[in-house]
């Protein structure tokens, strides 16, 4: 499926900027399922300085200077991406969870140390070892019993959360502890992808966060809406010999051709869409606006 992607970012600010330095994960990156054919980034007012460069995790990150003073600042992107068919998992064919946990602390392979590195603690998903961790071992082992392979363990586990919380963009914010979403059972996709890394690390596997787009459909009968579509977030399992398998908690799916992956790391901070400092400003106000509808051409 060929999809073209529109994200479209304004910030207004009650008082005049005079420097701003911003770093962006907005570039998908590219993955075994998907190619990104072509990539526009407008931004206004136009940089005095735009570098393009890889991140620790191997996301592409833009990084630009605005040095003229401004109220106003747009960061528009366009591309055209390629997404392949993702094949259905096979139940049973995995390994045992324990084996994995166990089998991590002793691989120096590059894939093992990747995934290993993502069974610590990070900003926003808490890892083994802090105050919640019984509590979150206690809910996720009911999807781990003992023997179980894990990523059946993972489906079950993204199916539960589904079931178990709401969404609801009311009661959560970017800044709200993984801890506050599992006694409320409410937040965003955001919290969900935050929450399942949680819950997985506190049985000592490797998960990590995947940030990227997702497109939706409308209801029957009725024409799609232009900017009806999201950011959204999702979470990554490792399986020795399989490698990475995506789930995504918020709609209770294995990742497939409807997802489009823009970046990972450990949480969210790792992998912002627009993050940066600026010199003035005062008080700010963001609106996002994101579009994903299939290549016309196709």
């Amino acid at each position: 499926m060929r999809y073209q992607v529109r994200h479209e970012t304004e910030y207004r600010y009650s008082q005049p900027v005079t420097l701003g330095h911003s770093s962006l994960h907005l570039r998908p990156r590219p993955v075994d399922r998907q190619r990104c054919i072509d990539m526009q980034i407008d931004i206004a007012p136009r940089p005095a300085v735009m570098t393009e460069r890889t991140d620790y995790f191997g996301n592409p990150v833009n990084y630009f200077i605005v040095q003229q003073p401004h109220q106003v600042m747009t960061i528009a992107t366009h591309c055209t991406i390629d997404v392949d068919r993702v094949e259905p998992l096979i139940d049973g064919v995995s390994q045992p969870w324990e084996a994995v946990r166990d089998g991590l602390r002793h691989d120096t392979s590059p894939a093992g140390l990747d995934a290993y590195q993502h069974t610590f603690d990070s900003a926003l998903a808490p890892g083994p070892g802090t105050t919640a961790t019984p509590e979150f071992a206690g809910y996720a082992t009911e999807s781990f019993p003992a023997g179980r392979p894990i990523l059946d363990g993972a489906r079950d586990l993204t199916q539960r959360i589904s079931d178990d919380f709401t969404f609801d963009p009311t009661t959560t914010n970017v800044a709200t502890p993984v801890k506050q979403v599992f006694d409320q059972r409410s937040g965003v996709c955001q919290d969900f992808a935050h929450l399942m890394i949680a819950l997985l690390r506190a049985l000592g596997l490797p998960a990590r966060y995947v940030s990227g787009y997702l497109r939706t459909y409308p209801p029957p009968g009725q024409p799609r809406l232009r900017g009806a579509d999201a950011s959204h977030a999702w979470v990554g399992v490792y399986c020795p010999g399989f490698g990475w398998a995506d789930f995504d908690p918020t709609n209770n799916k294995l990742v497939a051709s409807d997802h489009i992956t823009v970046a990972w790391g450990r949480d969210y901070a790792d992998v912002a869409p627009v993050k940066g400092l600026v010199l003035g400003g005062d008080e700010h106000y963001l609106s996002v606006r994101v579009d994903v509808a299939p290549d016309s051409a196709e």
